[in-house]
């Protein structure tokens, strides 16, 4: 299906054409006319399926028939990046018809503080929002929410699994009973269901690919020892110069210095990113890294989601998330919308059973990989699990030596 197919106003198809949009993800598909159509949603769709596109173009469209200069839409996120991500896309989107939003989320100053005020009390037409910060908002009592006809709740299950559940439904007590309620998750779980019975009005309920990486994303794993592993990261980003965007993840901010630090030592550009730095900081290392400034980022998992990055061609987990989901979303930064890209995970001996659980939840086997023999032997591959395949000659490459990818005979069980 076409945009030029769907009832929306043209100033919006005009913006969707010249950002080169023109067939519609099935995600898209589904939700837009549900939407359109004024009815509750709960939608179930994996990171990089467009959904953000799914709610915004039909919200976009039923406020170009409203009162300029009210507040009709809020839209909760669970982290800054996705909040600055959606504020960008409205202003993109919108642009045409005259709407204008604010992303309410911590980390910034006194001048940010202002700013928000300024735009919750004159009344931008949508605001997106952290919890946290917009609760620090209402409480000071001048944002009065009493005309918000559109409520839209963006990756709610990683907000429930950060603890926002009762920050969520405070922030809803403020809100007319009268609106349009749009639930967004990559996953189903119990608590979703649970809040979506509180808020939702007899919703319509799409589910698209619950949490399974993109068929573009060539998967594989490297069974090392935790020392080996920073060098192993060295020589993939050194072999693999075609690639000029690269995305590591990892468990804690200090593996992300660490990491950094040894990447600048070997002259591979690099910048790290984490918790630790002050938003314009975080803001400055992010548009380098999107402008190919920067070719490789190092990161804990708060990129993991909400981050629209495009043409990252390799993803590395440096160790092994710590749930299927997570590993979900962290491959989902590569391989966007119909792209192709490449996901490596970094498997020790003690996260070998919890990486199998990842391939029994994505109902997918992941190639492994021995690492380069310069590096000296690492662990075998051992769980109660079935037979594995392992160095697939696509990733030969990575190895950087001829023969050094083939194939490994499975365990005997």
């Amino acid at each position: 299906m076409k945009f030029t197919e769907l009832e929306i106003h043209e100033h919006l198809l005009d913006a969707i054409t010249y950002m080169g949009f023109n067939e519609l993800t099935p995600i898209q598909e589904q939700a837009i006319p549900e939407i359109l159509k004024g009815n509750d949603l709960i939608a179930c769709a994996q990171t990089g399926t467009g959904k953000t596109a799914a709610f915004l173009l039909p919200i976009l469209n039923q406020i170009t028939s409203l009162p300029a200069g009210t507040t009709t839409t809020l839209i909760i996120v669970p982290t800054r990046e996705l909040a600055i991500q959606i504020d960008q896309q409205v202003q993109g989107i919108g642009y045409n018809i005259g709407v204008n939003s604010i992303a309410i989320y911590g980390g910034g100053g006194g001048d940010d503080w202002g700013q928000q005020k300024i735009a919750l009390t004159k009344g931008a037409d949508i605001v997106v929002a952290t919890p946290g910060k917009l609760i620090s908002h209402l409480n000071m009592g001048y944002v009065k929410f009493d005309t918000i006809k559109f409520l839209i709740l963006d990756e709610a299950d990683r907000m429930l699994d950060i603890g926002f559940y009762d920050d969520i439904v405070k922030i809803i007590s403020y809100l007319p009973k009268e609106r349009q309620t749009l639930m967004f998750s990559a996953t189903m779980a119990p608590n979703i269901r649970t809040l979506a019975n509180k808020i939702l009005n007899n919703p319509s309920e799409i589910n698209i690919a619950v949490s399974k990486p993109a068929e573009g994303v060539l998967q594989a794993a490297y069974l090392c020892y935790d020392y080996q592993k920073i060098d192993l990261i060295n020589h993939l980003v050194s072999e693999n110069t075609e690639y000029s965007s690269i995305l590591i993840f990892c468990s804690t901010k200090k593996k992300v210095t660490d990491i950094a630090k040894s990447l600048k030592r070997n002259n591979l550009k690099s910048e790290a990113i984490s918790s630790d730095l002050e938003q314009d900081e975080r803001e400055k290392v992010l548009l380098a890294f999107r402008s190919k400034q920067t070719r490789i980022l190092v990161a804990t998992d708060v990129l993991s989601r909400g981050i629209d990055i495009k043409e990252i061609n390799l993803i590395i987990n440096f160790d092994v998330p710590g749930d299927a989901e997570d590993y979900v979303h962290r491959v989902g930064r590569t391989a966007r919308a119909d792209a192709t890209g490449v996901a490596l995970t970094l498997v020790n001996e003690d996260d070998m059973i919890k990486f199998h659980r990842i391939e029994q939840f994505i109902e997918q086997q992941i190639f492994k990989i021995p690492i380069p023999e310069k590096f000296g032997a690492g662990p075998k591959w051992d769980t109660h699990s079935s037979k594995h395949k392992t160095g697939p000659r696509n990733f030969k490459r990575f190895n950087g030596k001829k023969g050094s990818g083939q194939r490994q005979k499975p365990d005997k069980k």
